[in-house]
């Protein structure tokens, strides 16, 4: 499958000021597979190391951090000759060995010539406990998330309708929007972890894709067990559980006492923290003032709190495959928290951040998310239907009067005064344009 990251990676190789990159991303986003695909792809040979499976690689870093005897270690665990610019070294699971970070800055110091790639699923939680040293100022990063909607599109053969919707031509789209909301409605339930959407893609069985998300679900829980204290393992796993009834609250706000009773933020914070901090969740603030820059204006204590994947909350829903047999159904289950999902899903994957929300002081009027361009703020509106009333945007744009407002529904695409509606299907490429 063809992932967008791929280019980020070509510009990496040829950018003269190269230094060695981490991909970070969620467990089982395919960060694995992009990286040795870039090898096969790009390079004459790829130098694999993987310090979770092999103890010689980890080994190598429990020496002298000197880069030349990095390297003449890192091929003998690799199997192969590691040459300057046509050698791909890939280091994967990094947060396995806290020196092999410390290590990276030696290498672009001292060998700026090698292409030099990490990986690492759990870095942030390592780097909290570890307390690693990490050289600031010599790597550069890269995020890796699960296939937005436009990969999606490519991986399932649709390959014509994915090159339409990024140019935008709305008279040609029209034709062809019923088609696009179905494979968007397959698109809520199989989401976009690469071996769901790859097995979906082979298959056409949605009960197949449900299985391997399953397994993922259950392979996360056994990361809480194995990665976190026993207390602040529990504490994760009930945070986890408790997002699909979070997510389907009308106001979206994270509610501590709603993961069980009597249920303190406190208690619970550290939890939520090491689900950011391993990528499985995405923390959206509320803002208060919509004015540059908007972290400013945000209140970090205040957020809403989404899964990194639109399938996986289905799976971890226990949404059935018949759902989809229900016409446009799926897009309001939860009361429109799967289309909410996707939609910050889609935004992740087009920018690289989190957005933000507003709501009113006394939360009588929510706008669902906003993000920053060119210095002003751009209120978004998420509708599950093609019922595109609302008097919460209304309400915010009569008070804030920004410059673009933009509402994502299965509305088709029309500009409606202060107001652009763009359909659902098509806003990953509306956000790398306009973004």
């Amino acid at each position: 499958m063809e992932r967008v990251a791929h280019s980020s990676l070509l510009a990496w190789k040829h950018d003269v000021a190269r230094k060695p990159l981490i991909l970070r991303g969620a467990r089982q986003v395919g960060k694995t597979w992009l990286l040795r695909e870039f090898g096969r792809r790009e390079y004459e040979r790829t130098a694999y190391v993987n310090c979770q499976g092999d103890p010689s690689a980890t080994a190598v870093f429990a020496g002298r951090l000197e880069a030349d005897q990095l390297l003449r270690g890192l091929a003998i665990a690799a199997g192969t000759e590691i040459e300057p610019d046509s050698t791909l070294l890939i280091i994967d699971e990094i947060q396995e060995a806290p020196a092999a970070l410390t290590a990276l800055k030696y290498l672009q110091e001292q060998r700026p010539d090698i292409h030099v790639v990490a990986a690492g699923s759990l870095l942030g939680v390592a780097l909290r406990s570890s307390g690693a040293s990490f050289p600031v100022g010599k790597v550069a990063f890269l995020d890796l998330h699960p296939l937005d909607f436009d990969e999606f599109l490519r991986a399932v053969g649709e390959e014509a309708l994915a090159d339409l919707v990024t140019e935008r031509d709305w008279g040609l789209i029209d034709p062809f929007h019923d088609r696009l909301v179905e494979l968007l409605r397959q698109y809520l339930f199989v989401g976009g972890m690469p071996e769901p959407v790859a097995r979906f893609a082979a298959t056409g069985s949605f009960e197949d894709a449900r299985r391997l998300q399953d397994d993922i679900l259950a392979g996360y829980a056994n990361d809480f067990a194995t990665y976190a204290p026993p207390l602040v393992s529990r504490r994760i796993a009930e945070a986890w559980a408790s997002l699909p009834a979070q997510l389907a609250r009308e106001q979206g706000r994270y509610i501590f006492s709603h993961i069980r009773d009597g249920a303190r933020a406190r208690d619970f914070a550290e939890a939520v923290q090491w689900l950011s901090d391993s990528g499985l969740v995405h923390r959206v603030p509320r803002f208060s003032k919509p004015a540059s820059p908007l972290s400013a204006y945000v209140d970090a204590r205040i957020f809403k709190l989404f899964l990194l994947d639109v399938g996986l909350l289905g799976a971890l829903s226990r949404l059935a495959p018949s759902v989809l047999l229900q016409g446009e159904g799926i897009f309001e289950e939860f009361k429109g928290a799967l289309t909410e999902q996707y939609v910050l899903q889609q935004i992740v994957a087009a920018r690289h951040e989190e957005p933000a929300y507003w709501s009113s002081e006394k939360a009588s009027a929510e706008v669902d998310f906003a993000i920053e361009r060119a210095g002003h703020v751009v209120p978004i509106e998420v509708k599950a239907t093609t019922n595109v009333k609302s008097k919460s945007l209304r309400s915010y744009l009569d008070r804030f009067h920004p410059r673009t407002a933009w509402r994502f529904s299965l509305a088709r695409f029309r500009e409606q005064g202060d107001v652009t509606n763009i359909p659902l299907y098509a806003i990953g490429p509306a956000l790398r344009r306009e973004g």
